[in-house]
Protein backbone atom coordinates (compact mmCIF):
# COMPACT_ATOMS: atom_id res chain seq x y z
CA UNK A 1 0.00 0.00 0.00
CA UNK A 2 1.29 3.51 -0.69
CA UNK A 3 3.18 5.11 2.18
CA UNK A 4 1.40 8.40 1.62
CA UNK A 5 -2.08 6.90 1.73
CA UNK A 6 -3.05 8.96 4.81
CA UNK A 7 -1.39 12.22 3.86
CA UNK A 8 -3.17 15.04 5.69
CA UNK A 9 -5.27 12.72 7.85
CA UNK A 10 -5.69 13.24 11.59
CA UNK A 11 -5.71 10.04 13.64
CA UNK A 12 -6.60 9.60 17.31
CA UNK A 13 -5.24 6.47 18.98
CA UNK A 14 -5.99 5.51 22.57
CA UNK A 15 -3.64 3.27 24.52
CA UNK A 16 -0.96 4.67 22.23
CA UNK A 17 1.87 4.38 24.73
CA UNK A 18 2.69 0.77 23.93
CA UNK A 19 1.64 -2.43 22.17
CA UNK A 20 -0.97 -2.25 19.43
CA UNK A 21 -1.59 1.44 20.11
CA UNK A 22 2.00 2.55 19.60
CA UNK A 23 2.48 0.27 16.58
CA UNK A 24 -0.71 1.60 14.99
CA UNK A 25 0.19 5.23 15.67
CA UNK A 26 3.58 4.74 14.03
CA UNK A 27 2.12 2.86 11.06
CA UNK A 28 -0.33 5.72 10.44
CA UNK A 29 2.37 8.36 10.91
CA UNK A 30 4.62 6.61 8.42
CA UNK A 31 1.80 6.82 5.90
CA UNK A 32 1.33 10.56 6.36
CA UNK A 33 -1.12 10.94 9.24
CA UNK A 34 -0.80 13.36 12.13
CA UNK A 35 -1.25 11.31 15.29
CA UNK A 36 -2.96 12.26 18.54
CA UNK A 37 -1.54 9.72 20.99
CA UNK A 38 -3.63 9.22 24.13
CA UNK A 39 -2.66 7.04 27.07
CA UNK A 40 -3.07 6.97 30.83
CA UNK A 41 0.76 6.94 30.89
CA UNK A 42 1.67 10.37 29.50
CA UNK A 43 5.45 9.79 29.19
CA UNK A 44 4.75 6.66 27.14
CA UNK A 45 2.40 8.62 24.85
CA UNK A 46 5.03 11.33 24.50
CA UNK A 47 7.59 8.73 23.48
CA UNK A 48 5.18 7.50 20.79
CA UNK A 49 4.88 11.04 19.42
CA UNK A 50 8.68 11.40 19.33
CA UNK A 51 8.88 8.21 17.28
CA UNK A 52 6.01 9.37 15.06
CA UNK A 53 7.84 12.60 14.28
CA UNK A 54 10.79 10.57 13.01
CA UNK A 55 8.47 8.81 10.54
CA UNK A 56 5.94 11.45 9.53
CA UNK A 57 4.19 14.66 10.54
CA UNK A 58 4.26 13.82 14.26
CA UNK A 59 1.40 14.87 16.49
CA UNK A 60 0.61 15.44 20.15
CA UNK A 61 0.40 13.39 23.34
CA UNK A 62 -2.39 13.47 25.91
CA UNK A 63 -2.95 11.79 29.25
CA UNK A 64 -6.45 10.30 29.25
CA UNK A 65 -8.21 7.64 31.30
CA UNK A 66 -10.65 6.30 28.70
CA UNK A 67 -12.92 4.97 31.47
CA UNK A 68 -13.54 8.53 32.71
CA UNK A 69 -16.47 10.01 30.77
CA UNK A 70 -15.65 13.59 31.74
CA UNK A 71 -12.00 13.20 30.82
CA UNK A 72 -12.93 11.74 27.45
CA UNK A 73 -15.38 14.57 26.75
CA UNK A 74 -12.67 17.12 27.54
CA UNK A 75 -10.18 15.21 25.40
CA UNK A 76 -12.50 15.07 22.39
CA UNK A 77 -13.21 18.79 22.67
CA UNK A 78 -9.49 19.55 22.98
CA UNK A 79 -8.66 17.52 19.88
CA UNK A 80 -11.27 19.37 17.85
CA UNK A 81 -10.14 22.78 19.12
CA UNK A 82 -6.40 22.20 18.79
CA UNK A 83 -6.60 20.30 15.51
CA UNK A 84 -9.97 19.50 13.93
CA UNK A 85 -12.36 16.58 13.68
CA UNK A 86 -10.28 13.41 13.34
CA UNK A 87 -10.47 11.27 10.22
CA UNK A 88 -9.47 8.06 11.99
CA UNK A 89 -10.13 6.99 15.58
CA UNK A 90 -8.59 3.81 16.97
CA UNK A 91 -10.16 2.83 20.30
CA UNK A 92 -7.36 0.55 21.42
CA UNK A 93 -6.89 1.03 25.18
CA UNK A 94 -7.53 -2.21 27.01
CA UNK A 95 -6.66 -4.28 30.06
CA UNK A 96 -7.01 -7.94 31.04
CA UNK A 97 -8.58 -9.50 34.11
CA UNK A 98 -7.77 -13.19 34.40
CA UNK A 99 -9.28 -15.67 36.82
CA UNK A 100 -12.54 -17.35 37.82
CA UNK A 101 -15.80 -15.43 37.67
CA UNK A 102 -16.56 -16.11 41.34
CA UNK A 103 -13.21 -14.61 42.36
CA UNK A 104 -13.64 -11.49 40.20
CA UNK A 105 -14.75 -8.64 42.42
CA UNK A 106 -17.17 -5.86 41.55
CA UNK A 107 -14.21 -3.47 41.50
CA UNK A 108 -12.41 -5.72 38.99
CA UNK A 109 -15.52 -5.77 36.81
CA UNK A 110 -15.90 -2.00 37.02
CA UNK A 111 -12.29 -1.47 35.97
CA UNK A 112 -12.31 -3.79 32.98
CA UNK A 113 -15.74 -2.63 31.83
CA UNK A 114 -14.57 0.98 32.23
CA UNK A 115 -11.51 0.56 30.04
CA UNK A 116 -12.42 -2.17 27.57
CA UNK A 117 -16.07 -1.31 26.95
CA UNK A 118 -16.82 2.19 28.22
CA UNK A 119 -13.56 3.44 26.70
CA UNK A 120 -14.76 2.24 23.31
CA UNK A 121 -18.23 3.67 23.91
CA UNK A 122 -16.82 7.08 24.88
CA UNK A 123 -14.40 7.24 21.96
CA UNK A 124 -16.96 6.07 19.41
CA UNK A 125 -19.75 8.29 20.72
CA UNK A 126 -17.78 11.50 21.07
CA UNK A 127 -15.66 11.34 17.93
CA UNK A 128 -18.44 9.65 15.97
CA UNK A 129 -20.68 12.62 16.71
CA UNK A 130 -17.97 15.00 15.51
CA UNK A 131 -17.60 13.03 12.28
CA UNK A 132 -21.34 12.97 11.62
CA UNK A 133 -21.67 16.70 12.30
CA UNK A 134 -18.82 17.38 9.88
CA UNK A 135 -20.49 15.36 7.13
CA UNK A 136 -23.84 17.05 7.66
CA UNK A 137 -22.29 20.52 7.60
CA UNK A 138 -20.62 20.11 4.21
CA UNK A 139 -22.22 20.04 0.75
CA UNK A 140 -22.29 16.54 -0.74
CA UNK A 141 -21.36 16.62 -4.41
CA UNK A 142 -22.21 13.47 -6.40
CA UNK A 143 -18.76 13.36 -7.99
CA UNK A 144 -16.96 13.92 -4.67
CA UNK A 145 -18.99 12.38 -1.84
CA UNK A 146 -17.97 13.35 1.66
CA UNK A 147 -15.96 10.70 3.45
CA UNK A 148 -16.87 10.97 7.09
CA UNK A 149 -13.99 9.01 8.60
CA UNK A 150 -13.28 5.64 10.13
CA UNK A 151 -13.53 4.19 13.65
CA UNK A 152 -11.49 1.12 14.59
CA UNK A 153 -12.34 -0.72 17.81
CA UNK A 154 -9.84 -3.26 19.09
CA UNK A 155 -11.70 -6.34 20.24
CA UNK A 156 -9.97 -9.73 20.46
CA UNK A 157 -10.12 -13.31 19.28
CA UNK A 158 -11.61 -13.80 22.76
CA UNK A 159 -14.74 -12.09 21.40
CA UNK A 160 -15.50 -15.27 19.44
CA UNK A 161 -15.02 -17.81 22.19
CA UNK A 162 -15.85 -18.31 25.89
CA UNK A 163 -13.13 -19.35 28.32
CA UNK A 164 -13.59 -20.20 31.99
CA UNK A 165 -10.30 -18.55 32.90
CA UNK A 166 -11.14 -15.13 31.39
CA UNK A 167 -14.88 -14.44 31.76
CA UNK A 168 -14.50 -10.70 32.28
CA UNK A 169 -12.12 -10.20 29.38
CA UNK A 170 -14.13 -12.36 26.98
CA UNK A 171 -17.33 -10.56 27.94
CA UNK A 172 -15.95 -7.08 27.29
CA UNK A 173 -14.40 -8.03 23.97
CA UNK A 174 -17.58 -9.73 22.75
CA UNK A 175 -19.42 -6.54 23.64
CA UNK A 176 -16.93 -4.45 21.65
CA UNK A 177 -17.44 -6.70 18.63
CA UNK A 178 -21.24 -6.36 18.79
CA UNK A 179 -21.10 -2.62 19.44
CA UNK A 180 -18.86 -2.16 16.41
CA UNK A 181 -21.25 -4.03 14.13
CA UNK A 182 -24.24 -2.03 15.38
CA UNK A 183 -22.33 1.23 14.96
CA UNK A 184 -21.20 0.27 11.48
CA UNK A 185 -24.82 -0.13 10.41
CA UNK A 186 -25.81 3.21 11.96
CA UNK A 187 -22.95 5.27 10.50
CA UNK A 188 -22.79 3.74 7.03
CA UNK A 189 -25.17 6.39 5.67
CA UNK A 190 -22.70 9.07 6.73
CA UNK A 191 -19.82 7.29 4.94
CA UNK A 192 -18.16 6.55 8.27
CA UNK A 193 -16.61 3.12 8.40
CA UNK A 194 -16.42 1.04 11.57
CA UNK A 195 -14.14 -1.96 12.02
CA UNK A 196 -13.71 -4.45 14.86
CA UNK A 197 -10.17 -5.85 14.88
CA UNK A 198 -9.79 -9.16 16.73
CA UNK A 199 -6.17 -10.14 17.39
CA UNK A 200 -5.16 -13.44 18.93
CA UNK A 201 -2.07 -13.84 21.07
CA UNK A 202 0.49 -11.09 20.45
CA UNK A 203 3.62 -9.92 22.17
CA UNK A 204 2.34 -6.90 24.12
CA UNK A 205 2.37 -5.84 27.76
CA UNK A 206 -1.21 -6.94 28.44
CA UNK A 207 -0.12 -9.80 30.71
CA UNK A 208 2.42 -7.67 32.53
CA UNK A 209 -0.24 -5.05 33.26
CA UNK A 210 -3.12 -7.48 33.75
CA UNK A 211 -5.12 -8.16 36.90
CA UNK A 212 -4.94 -11.76 38.15
CA UNK A 213 -7.62 -12.98 40.56
CA UNK A 214 -8.13 -16.24 42.45
CA UNK A 215 -5.58 -18.24 44.38
CA UNK A 216 -2.80 -16.96 46.61
CA UNK A 217 -0.22 -14.33 45.54
CA UNK A 218 2.34 -16.97 44.59
CA UNK A 219 -0.15 -18.76 42.35
CA UNK A 220 -1.16 -15.50 40.69
CA UNK A 221 2.45 -14.57 40.03
CA UNK A 222 3.09 -18.00 38.53
CA UNK A 223 0.16 -17.52 36.16
CA UNK A 224 1.53 -14.13 35.18
CA UNK A 225 4.93 -15.62 34.42
CA UNK A 226 3.37 -18.39 32.35
CA UNK A 227 1.28 -15.90 30.41
CA UNK A 228 4.30 -13.70 29.77
CA UNK A 229 6.28 -16.70 28.56
CA UNK A 230 3.46 -17.90 26.30
CA UNK A 231 3.20 -14.53 24.54
CA UNK A 232 6.95 -14.36 24.15
CA UNK A 233 7.07 -17.84 22.64
CA UNK A 234 4.15 -16.99 20.31
CA UNK A 235 6.27 -14.11 19.08
CA UNK A 236 3.55 -12.30 17.12
CA UNK A 237 4.62 -8.62 16.97
CA UNK A 238 2.16 -5.75 17.43
CA UNK A 239 3.43 -4.25 14.19
CA UNK A 240 1.69 -7.02 12.25
CA UNK A 241 -1.58 -6.18 13.99
CA UNK A 242 -1.03 -2.52 13.09
CA UNK A 243 -0.65 -3.51 9.43
CA UNK A 244 -4.04 -5.21 9.55
CA UNK A 245 -5.58 -2.14 11.18
CA UNK A 246 -4.24 0.12 8.44
CA UNK A 247 -5.51 -2.28 5.78
CA UNK A 248 -8.92 -2.40 7.47
CA UNK A 249 -9.25 1.38 7.28
CA UNK A 250 -8.23 1.48 3.63
CA UNK A 251 -10.58 -1.34 2.62
CA UNK A 252 -13.35 -0.50 5.13
CA UNK A 253 -13.55 -4.03 6.50
CA UNK A 254 -16.23 -4.80 9.11
CA UNK A 255 -14.46 -7.50 11.17
CA UNK A 256 -10.77 -8.39 11.01
CA UNK A 257 -9.54 -11.52 12.79
CA UNK A 258 -5.76 -11.42 13.16
CA UNK A 259 -3.28 -14.33 13.15
CA UNK A 260 -4.02 -18.05 13.24
CA UNK A 261 -5.97 -18.22 16.49
CA UNK A 262 -8.13 -15.26 15.52
CA UNK A 263 -9.18 -16.93 12.27
CA UNK A 264 -9.58 -20.33 13.94
CA UNK A 265 -11.84 -19.11 16.75
CA UNK A 266 -13.97 -17.06 14.39
CA UNK A 267 -14.44 -20.08 12.13
CA UNK A 268 -15.29 -22.38 15.03
CA UNK A 269 -17.77 -19.85 16.39
CA UNK A 270 -19.64 -20.17 13.10
CA UNK A 271 -19.35 -23.86 12.24
CA UNK A 272 -18.97 -25.57 15.62
CA UNK A 273 -19.89 -23.43 18.63
CA UNK A 274 -20.28 -26.60 20.70
CA UNK A 275 -16.56 -27.30 20.31
CA UNK A 276 -15.79 -23.85 21.72
CA UNK A 277 -18.00 -24.55 24.71
CA UNK A 278 -15.98 -27.69 25.38
CA UNK A 279 -12.67 -25.86 24.97
CA UNK A 280 -13.92 -23.20 27.38
CA UNK A 281 -13.80 -25.75 30.18
CA UNK A 282 -10.02 -26.08 29.99
CA UNK A 283 -8.49 -24.29 32.98
CA UNK A 284 -5.58 -21.90 32.67
CA UNK A 285 -2.19 -23.65 32.88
Amino acid sequence: MPLAHFDGALAVVTGAGSGFGRATALALAERGATVVAADIDLPAAERTVVLAKALGPGGSAHRVDVADAGAMEAFAAEVKEAHRVPDIVVNNAGIAVTGPFLDTSAADWERILGVNLWGVVHGSRLFGRQMVDRVEALPNKPDKPNLGGHIVNIASAAAFAPWRSMPAYCTTKAAVLMLSQCLRAELAGHRIGVTAVCPGFANTGIVENGIFVGGDPAARELRRQRGRRALSMRGYPPEKVAERIVEAVIKNKPVVPVNFEGHLLRTLSRVSPSSLRLLARIPAP
